[in-house]
């Protein structure tokens, strides 16, 4: 259309008279003609980089989200093709009149076991495996996570893979400032106000200095180097967008994020959750 445009312009400058060319409000006209071009073509542009940049960011989540589901069903199919070694061990060591030994067997096998299984609670699938995945991952970097689930969460605004994003940057965040913290942990919980589903993520790490407690939500602040930085603010970009809040509290012996979506939020136009990622 701009091409057209400016064709037609081209095109009526060299049909009009050379006295009429000379005019100033010809000019004038041109130039506003031309500027109205500039601008409606700046104005289509900067709207498909929007769309591409939403389409970017939706599609990392989707692929983070797709996986997570492909972990915890690599997590579920080691547990089944484990259930059989446990039972023969169990039965051996019974066999042998081994019976506290069993015991004690049995109960490492039941908490694994349980900190998988344990988090089928809430209605949202997606959430459900990002904690099952969360807790895995907690085992394995050797921290004790618990996950404490007050409500089934029925009805939350958000779509699931966003509150996995939201729920996996700030588990992220716990466990990763647990990285000089003796017997760390992390503390998930999710319940339910009367007008509200409410979450927080909590670590016993150190304190966050109050200097940089507004700063961290800032798009690329970062103290672990590289280039990171962005997790808090798409964190609080995607609360804000459901007209919720998401709030820090920190001293020297937890810090904990809370979260509060109002029950029932319209889900924000794509143009709005999308155009400041």
């Amino acid at each position: 259309m701009q091409i057209a445009a400016a064709v037609a312009i081209a095109l009526l400058v060299l049909l009009t008279d050379v006295e009429a060319r000379a005019s100033w409000r010809y000019i004038a006209a041109l130039v506003c003609v031309s500027a109205l071009l500039v601008i409606c073509g700046a104005i289509v542009d900067i709207g498909n980089a929007l769309s591409a940049d939403r389409i970017k960011q939706q599609s990392e989540m989707l692929e983070e989200a797709y996986a997570q589901l492909e972990s915890l069903n690599g997590a579920l199919r080691a547990q089944r093709h484990d259930f059989r070694n446990h039972l023969q061990v169990i039965g051996g060591l019974l066999e042998m009149g081994e019976s506290d030994e069993a015991a004690k067997y049995i109960d490492r096998v039941y908490g694994s076991v349980g900190a998988l299984s344990a988090q089928l609670r809430t209605a949202s699938p997606a959430v459900n495996a990002l904690l099952r995945v969360k807790m895995a991952e907690a085992q394995k970097r050797g921290v004790a996570m618990d996950v404490i689930v007050r409500s089934a969460w029925e009805g939350l605004p958000a779509q699931g893979w966003e509150m996995c994003r939201v729920l996996g940057n700030l588990i992220d965040n716990a466990m990763d400032a647990l990285k000089d913290t003796p017997s760390p942990r992390v503390t998930v919980t999710l319940g339910e106000e009367l007008r509200a589903l409410i979450f927080s993520v909590e670590n016993n790490g150190p304190e966050i200095p109050m200097e940089i407690r507004e700063k961290i939500f800032q798009p690329g602040f970062t103290t672990k180097g590289g280039e990171r930085g962005q997790g808090l603010a798409i964190v609080r970009e995607i609360i804000a967008g459901y007209g919720g809040e998401l709030t820090l509290e920190s001293d020297e012996n937890h810090t904990a994020f809370c979260g509060r979506l109002p029950r029932g939020a319209a889900q924000p136009p794509e143009k709005e959750r999308g155009e400041s990622k």
